[in-house]
């Protein structure tokens, strides 16, 4: 069968190309075409568009790139059309894909939709984009199918990839291994994860290094974004000479000690590596924030260890609140207070519970697979 996948985000890469590997296992004769990133052309799709070139986030970076963003649009409907695919799989990054969603509906094209946008935090208008366009959404979180039920909207339930994706590289840590293969100091480290995409790093680094410097007992290291090289970051760094590596995020988490996270998927990925955490994230403008909050925003939290959990498990310092002695003063709660921190830890175990078994990506392909057979025979 032939695969049109759009996937906007480096998260997105992650997951579609673990989907791809598990379809062409039940699929031999799988053809993949579409956007994403290197993890989805390395498991065997053309790659169009790259996300790097999608990811405009906030009102200003969308009004000065709209050409851009139009114009991906229609390149992705020619070539949709041209393709012919037997399905169209989107995969989270609702802006664009929602659209397209639209745009297939209307050719007769099959669409499933992998990872459901997070329509249950804000915007939940477009649940009925979702009910008119969507044939199948492919769930991955255990309260979104709750959700989707009070808008008589059924939804596959398939588990969270991401413990997949984790548990493949997840090994007792190794400190002389690791210090070694990346040149750093026999030191406790204090990872500082500050997103994928360039406008939150501009935003969120400064400050977070400025957090980090104030713990000389501890070595600050920088996980680095795929689609960007020393050069963007250098700017963001000040004075400060701190290592960025790229490509290994759990590595950098399974060996820290505690962690500064830009809220987001590494929010999830830091709590299922069980590395205590302090949530970040700051939107320019604050009134546009504020605007989304009053208006469209219904969760009480941001990060998916506290909606998951119905809880604050982990403090979120959000606009406002993302000050640096509010950063410190989370950091020494976490390093200084052994009660604290084993809370903390318990609920990442009750969030384990709520995410259940690995194998996500698998179950979604042989549901996929089957549905699009059945479709097929009918």
């Amino acid at each position: 069968m032939r695969y049109y996948i759009l996937a906007g985000e480096a998260s997105g890469d992650l997951h579609a190309s673990n989907l791809i590997t598990e379809i062409k296992k039940i699929d031999q004769a799988a053809v993949f075409r579409g956007f994403g990133g290197d993890l989805m052309e390395k498991a065997g799709m053309t790659v169009l568009k790259h996300y790097r070139d999608m990811a405009f986030m906030g009102l200003v970076p969308v009004i000065m790139n709209i050409r851009t963003i139009q114009k991906n649009f229609r390149f992705c409907e020619t070539d949709l059309l041209q393709f012919k695919p037997d399905v169209l799989i989107l995969v989270d990054y609702p802006g664009f894909n929602l659209r397209m969603a639209k745009f297939a509906k209307a050719h007769g094209i099959r669409t499933f939709y992998y990872i459901s946008p997070k329509i249950w935090a804000w915007k939940q208008e477009r649940v009925h984009k979702v009910k008119a366009f969507v044939d199948e959404m492919f769930t991955i979180l255990p309260f979104e199918g709750e959700f989707y039920r009070k808008f008589d909207y059924p939804v596959n339930y398939v588990g969270n990839p991401l413990l997949d994706a984790i548990l493949e590289k997840k090994t007792a840590p190794d400190h002389d291994k690791f210090f070694a293969e990346n040149e750093l100091p026999d030191k406790p480290v204090l990872a500082v994860l500050p997103g994928s995409r360039k406008g939150e790093i501009s935003v969120l680094l400064p400050t977070m290094l400025k957090a980090a410097a104030q713990f000389p007992e501890f070595q600050c290291v920088i996980a680095g974004a795929p689609n960007m090289g020393i050069e963007f970051y250098k700017p963001f760094m000040g004075e400060s000479n701190v290592p960025v590596i790229w490509g290994k995020t759990y590595e950098i988490l399974i060996h820290s000690r505690v962690a500064i996270v830009a809220s987001g998927t590494a929010t999830l990925e830091t709590g299922i590596l069980n590395v205590p955490q302090v949530v970040v994230y700051q939107l320019t403008p604050n009134w546009l924030f504020q605007f989304f909050r009053t208006y469209f925003l219904t969760s009480k939290w941001v990060s998916l260890v506290n909606i998951i959990l119905g809880k604050e498990a982990v403090q979120e310092l959000i606009q406002s609140d993302f000050k640096l002695d509010k950063i410190v003063a989370e950091l020494k709660r976490i390093v200084y207070d052994p009660e604290y921190e084993k809370r903390m830890l318990a609920d990442y175990q009750e969030m384990m519970i709520k995410l259940g078994e690995p194998g996500a990506s698998k179950r979604a392909a042989e549901l996929m697979v089957k549905k699009l057979h059945a479709s097929s025979t009918q």
